[in-house]
């Protein structure tokens, strides 16, 4: 910390850029004040009028539900008239229940003594309750003093009763509590009864809640008398503020409330305050940040006499100073200091030149000592692989030898000749890894060279000859060989060093192929002689497709092979006037086409 600050005190661009911060923060801070302030009454505004839509919305939806009810009980009224007697009152209230969903509960109850054959009461009820309908005549009790009776025979109109509990001395009552549409009913100007349509008010309920405009939200269906009617299961304590729109129920003096808590309305708000925070945190770096960054290029003249005058100081004239245009004291300064490098650098020109040569003699030397340690890497390689390739099949021959040496009374004849056979074959490889490694030497370059005698040689006889050899290696190995050139054709070239050549291509076939569709086939152009190497398997991936006639190259480290063969053979097919390609549009595996001068 005391580090730091005595960077700053002794640091004229930090002085200058605290200095420029200490008057730019409190604008700063007042401005993201203000859009701070204003953002919350947007958003409270907002929250105001989606509450108030939702609240509309939902009141619309509650108003359409009990119209249903309405409609249900206006549109039978009159068939009470037409069907006044018990029987026609009974099925009339239970053909109102079946005829509409809405409605949970029908009652047609008829003034005293209106049926003298069913008494002094008569009240037909009819009540749903899941899938079924049940209807039945009332026992008789004094229902007159009911609310859902005595209210529309005292106003005379229908209208929408408070909730109440169904229970009463009646024979049926309805799960709950529920609120009832009731209508007078009239016969020539005389009042004659109350028909009532039930609604549940679990069901209102359920209606009330199908939207909410914040996760903790709720409706509350408040009376006239302030009574709640519809309300949640448990209710915030009274200290959490919230937000409460009323919006009256059209044909009741009910009144619909949506309470919003304000930590949902303004949930917006409060990771505004964060982020407020936040940017609050990163605008006062950034503003420090540009002002160092200002006040640092307004004084960088001032730095850079500086840190030229120290490195004139300590002996180092590479680096010159530019000169200014400024006419003011800094301007001044830095040209004088600019004609004073141009002089030094004047006399210390053989200086840098001989720095120059000795330095470009330093980079090569470390370029061509860095070329001598990736020959030793790559030679170290190569040992490593070909002690690794040759220790094999030594290792083999030894342990079979000694097998032989000491216990050969007691190996059976068919044992003695499966061992000699896999000496031989392993013989054969050593002794064909040497003939690879002489032949990729200087000295067995030259010696191919020197002893090219060229001959006359059967094309078909030279190839059942390499295919023979192959199989020498690989007796379960099938070659399919096609020729379409009569057996007595012949070129001109050298005989070992081609039958080595399409030796090692038919090696390399028979080791990386899948071993059963092998194929050579012989063609003849105008001048020259085509054999085609063809076989099915994994191929050679794109990737290492250039490298594949490079010597000591191998596509797979942990394979068999020294990766001098393909090369070995290109250098051959070459020396002998022809050409080694592979088919890189072939994809079921590999095919390599070796073209020779007739």
């Amino acid at each position: 910390m005391r580090n730091v600050l005595r960077h700053i005190r002794q640091s004229l661009s930090m002085k200058l850029s605290f200095s420029i911060l200490l008057m730019t923060v409190p604008v700063f801070i007042v401005a993201l004040g203000i859009l701070f302030v204003q953002s919350r009454n947007n958003i409270r505004r907002q929250a105001v009028e989606h509450a108030n839509s939702v609240l509309s919305t939902t009141a619309q939806r509650v108003i359409r539900y009990l119209n249903t009810v309405e409609t249900a009980t206006n549109a039978n009224d009159w068939l009470v008239t037409e069907n006044l007697t018990p029987e026609g009152l009974l099925d009339l209230s239970r053909h109102i229940v079946q005829m509409n969903a809405n409605v949970s509960g029908c009652s047609i109850t008829m003034e005293p003594n209106l049926f003298p054959q069913s008494g002094r009461f008569f009240s037909a009820y009819s009540v749903r309750k899941g899938d079924s309908i049940t209807t039945v005549r009332e026992s008789e009790y004094e229902y007159f003093d009911k609310v859902w009776y005595k209210t529309p025979r005292t106003l005379g109109k229908a209208c929408w009763v408070d909730p109440f509990d169904d229970f009463n001395e009646g024979t049926l009552s309805a799960d709950g509590m529920i609120t009832s549409y009731c209508k007078p009913l009239y016969q020539d100007g005389r009042f004659i009864g109350v028909i009532s349509s039930d609604l549940s008010m679990q069901q209102l309920a359920e209606v009330i809640n199908i939207e909410k405009p914040y996760p903790h939200a709720y409706f509350m269906l408040v009376g006239g008398d302030g009574q709640y009617y519809v309300r949640p299961d448990s209710i915030p304590a009274d200290d959490e503020p919230s937000m409460v729109n009323y919006c009256p129920v059209e044909g009741t003096d009910w009144s619909l409330a949506l309470v919003c808590p304000e930590k949902d309305i303004l949930q917006s708000y409060y990771q505004l305050t964060n982020i407020v925070i936040l940017l609050l945190g990163i605008g006062l770096l950034l503003i420090l940040w540009f002002c160092h960054r200002i006040v640092t290029h307004a004084i960088r003249p001032l730095k850079q006499l500086e840190a030229q005058s120290q490195r004139i100081a300590a002996g180092q004239y590479d680096e010159q100073i530019a000169h200014t245009s400024r006419r003011d004291a800094v301007g001044r300064l830095q040209n004088s200091f600019a004609a004073m490098q141009e002089s030094l650098d004047r006399h210390l020109g053989d200086i840098r030149k001989l720095n120059e040569q000795t330095a470009q003699r330093n980079e090569e030397l470390q370029q061509a000592s860095a070329l001598a340690e990736e020959a030793n890497q790559q030679k170290t390689v190569f040992i490593q692989n070909m002690m690794h390739q040759i220790r094999t099949p030594l290792h083999i021959i030894m342990g079979f030898a000694q097998i032989l040496r000491d216990s050969i009374k007691d190996v059976p004849v068919e044992e003695v000749q499966n061992i000699t056979d896999t000496m031989r074959h392993n013989a054969m490889t050593l002794n064909r890894m040497v003939l690879m490694l002489y032949d990729s030497s200087d000295s067995g370059l030259t010696e191919e060279l020197n002893t090219f005698d060229y001959e006359d040689v059967p094309c078909n006889e030279v190839a059942r000859e390499s295919i023979a050899a192959t199989r020498v290696h690989f007796p379960d190995l099938s070659i399919d060989f096609e020729t379409a050139v009569p057996d007595a054709l012949t070129i001109r070239t050298n005989r070992l060093y081609l039958m080595r050549s399409l030796r090692e291509i038919l090696y390399n076939s028979a080791k990386y192929s899948d071993r059963e569709h092998i194929a050579l086939r012989i063609t003849k152009e105008t001048d020259r002689v085509r054999l085609v190497f063809e076989d099915t398997g994994p191929g050679i991936a794109e990737e290492y497709q250039e490298q594949v006639f490079t010597l000591f190259c191998k596509v797979n480290d942990l394979s068999e092979g020294l990766g001098l063969g393909l090369a070995l053979a290109k250098r051959h097919i070459q020396n002998l006037g022809g050409s080694l390609t592979l088919d890189t549009d072939y994809h079921e595996g590999c095919r390599f086409v070796v073209e020779l001068p007739l």
